[in-house]
């Protein structure tokens, strides 16, 4: 017999699955802040945009890093999260996700923070105002479903363990 409720995580990790990568997809290719300087001029960037211009301006460093720390490591999450919860289905398989998930949410931070770096530079410098355009709740969203996908994956494998 199943408890109350023990159907709720399974719907939950498979809404977060979906979810997730699509709200991440979202957050890239809508512009995350909008600046206005003197207000006159006017400027929306996506953070996609914004790692392209980057490295288009030279600072390829810079670029690289932006890319890897808030495009490239945040999907290699959802991808492993995925396979994270797919292995608790199915006791016995072992999944290297187990071990690479901690260390990429050891990261998974890192992105929301230069972002809001970003913000507090705009608007402290006086140059510009920065509002936040419907990209970064979009990555918002999915770093928090990220942290939730995890969390319902341990409950779900300790109580299969705990069985």
């Amino acid at each position: 017999m199943q408890k109350p409720g023990s159907t709720l995580v399974p719907v939950a990790q498979a809404i977060l699955i979906v979810a997730t990568p699509f709200c991440l997809a979202l957050g890239l290719v809508l512009p995350l802040m909008r600046f206005e300087r003197l207000y006159f001029f006017d400027e929306q960037s996506s953070l996609l945009e914004i790692v392209a211009a980057l490295w288009r301006g030279g600072d390829v460093l810079l670029a690289a890093v932006i890319g890897l720390v808030s495009v490239i490591l945040p999907a290699l999450k959802i991808l492993f999260l995925a396979a994270e919860a797919l292995a608790v289905r199915n006791p016995g398989q072992q999944f290297i996700s187990r071990r690479i998930v901690p260390v990429l949410s050891k990261w998974s931070m890192m992105d929301v923070l230069i972002v809001a770096l970003v913000i507090v530079a705009a608007k402290t410098s006086g140059f510009a105002s920065a509002f936040t355009q419907p990209g970064l709740w979009f990555y918002a969203v999915s770093s928090i479903n990220s942290g939730l996908l995890h969390a319902l994956s341990e409950r779900e494998e300790s109580r299969k363990l705990n069985k």
